[in-house]
């Protein structure tokens, strides 16, 4: 482990929350010392939930370290069930707890309690949240299922969906309704709004929908070899992987794979003229496994993008994004280190980044657009509206994440070239205002020809700088650095207007 100021996974025991918190009529019961409690934090104020997160700590200090910090957790225990009269609990140490080996586990058994405990072992200091999640959905749907008579009508489970997933809530809601009309039914969603007694009736359907593999493909595995319910392997996340998932269910079911598509408006709109001058344009696309296999899909063969790198943090997702990486012909970054990641981008120079809330920022410092198609997020992630990421109404949510950023930038452009009109400069009123536009203050030629430092101390001169502003958003990083390594290439240590034209003439040839 380091210390980092972000992180795209936190340890698993966030995972072990998530899934928790996701759930109903379960509590965690979290062997942790004072500092490590800020399960409130992640979901109330991140994801905005209504209600606090069921989790319960001992909260030891150093002062407890050298008494009994074992009967402090069975009183948390006891509390926890006493109070919140949960149908069962779940049982484990932070990271910071594990080091002093009270097994949680052993402890929580040795109480005799009325309900199920269900223990985790997810260690701490070798794998991480996504893990965290995925092993204690596994460890619940272990404990809990039991054997069942299957339902007369055809129905699936939902798996994976978790507390701060993306997009969870609306992908649940929209993967209902396009099963639906296919004819098939629902029988459980699980983690979210599932309780323990909804998890004993998981192998009552007929096959299991991996809505995410993160969280819930060793839970599917499970059910799948113990309880004889195949599960699906396509993730429905833009429109040909939405006609994928459709074939695959019919073909596994037998139903009339048969969709209404009148909804789709991606691939008129990736195709109308006000689309077409984004076509060619080159991004990165980086995120948990699940989603930026996804959005590569979508990038190139849904909206004409070209992909020029794209990359995980979860190293379990890192065979298969390597082999897609050879696919596309490009590299692939497998990394938590959004430092790296930032390398990355700045060396590709991309016009557009899909990313991850670290991706948004690394955006913003490099004046890259950037658009957020992968947790970790921020709150402006959780949105109220409806806003999946699945099926034919996810397409149409997809392409107007990708394609908004871009317009929007585009337009910022345009603003900041005739930012000297007459009708747009800083000093006049709003342009529909046109008659109170005045003529702008003359700028001194001093104030205009101020040098600015760059990369290795390379200065440039103000009309350099200013013809700089007049080249796209989208290609005036690349410019920038093209131009500097020109000019120390020569050994100059100053950008005129001529050396920029120069080294525009260089790169061209």
């Amino acid at each position: 482990m380091k210390l980092t100021v972000w992180t795209y996974e936190g340890p698993p025991h966030v995972g072990a929350m998530r899934v928790a918190t996701a759930m109903k009529g379960l509590h965690y019961v979290l062997h942790a010392p004072q500092g490590d409690t800020y399960a409130d934090l992640l979901f109330t104020m991140i994801e905005r939930r209504n209600h606090r997160p069921p989790v319960s700590y001992t909260t030891f200090q150093a002062r407890d370290l050298g008494a009994d910090t074992a009967t402090l957790f069975k009183a948390s225990c006891q509390d926890a069930v006493d109070r919140f009269q949960p149908e069962a609990i779940i049982v484990g140490a932070s990271c910071t707890a594990e080091l002093i080996q009270d097994d949680p586990a052993g402890l929580a058994e040795t109480m005799g309690l009325s309900i199920p405990v269900i223990p985790l072992e997810l260690p701490s200091y070798s794998r991480k949240e996504n893990f965290g999640a995925d092993e204690t959905f596994y460890q619940i749907v272990k404990s809990l299922a039991k054997p069942q008579e299957r339902t007369t009508r055809i129905t699936c489970n939902i798996l994976g969906p978790t507390a701060l997933g993306f997009r969870a809530r609306d992908d649940v809601e929209e993967l209902t309704g396009l099963l639906s009309e296919m004819g098939v039914d629902v029988n459980v969603v699980a983690p979210l709004n599932a309780t323990p007694t909804n998890i004993a009736h998981l192998p009552a359907a007929h096959f299991n929908v991996l809505l995410s593999p993160e969280t819930g493909e060793a839970a599917a595995r499970f059910l799948e070899k113990n309880h004889g319910q195949p599960f699906t392997k396509i993730v429905p996340i833009g429109v040909g992987a939405t006609r994928d998932f459709i074939k695959e269910v019919a073909a596994m079911t037998g139903v009339s794979g048969t969709i209404d598509e009148s909804r789709l408006r991606l691939p008129w709109w990736s195709r109308s003229v006000d689309s077409t001058y984004l076509t060619g344009k080159r991004v990165f696309i980086f995120g948990d496994g699940t989603h930026v296999a996804a959005h590569a899909r979508i990038a190139r063969d849904e909206m004409g993008f070209e992909v020029v790198g794209i990359g995980c943090y979860n190293r379990e997702m890192a065979r298969p994004i390597r082999a897609l990486a050879k696919e596309y012909g490009v590299e692939a970054f497998i990394t938590d280190d959004y430092l790296e990641v930032e390398a990355a981008i700045e060396a590709l120079s991309p016009e557009m980044i899909l990313g991850t809330q670290m991706e948004r920022h690394i955006g913003k410092r490099l004046g890259i657009p950037c658009a957020v198609i992968s947790a970790p997020v921020h709150v402006q992630d959780f949105p109220a509206r409806y806003s999946p990421q699945v099926g034919f109404e996810g397409a149409n949510v997809i392409f107007d994440t990708l394609i908004h950023p871009l317009v929007m930038g585009l337009e910022e452009h345009l603003l900041t070239m005739f930012r000297d009109d007459f009708e747009f400069h800083d000093d006049a009123g709003a342009s529909h205002h046109g008659g109170k536009a005045k003529a702008r203050v003359a700028v001194e030629e001093a104030a205009e020809e101020t040098p600015a430092p760059h990369a290795d101390n390379i200065i440039w001169l103000g009309d350099a700088e200013k013809e700089l502003k007049k080249i796209p958003f989208f290609v005036r990083g690349k410019a920038r650095r093209n131009t500097e390594n020109y000019a120390a290439q020569l050994g100059l240590s100053q950008i005129t207007l001529d050396t920029l034209y120069e080294a525009k003439a260089h790169y061209a040839r």
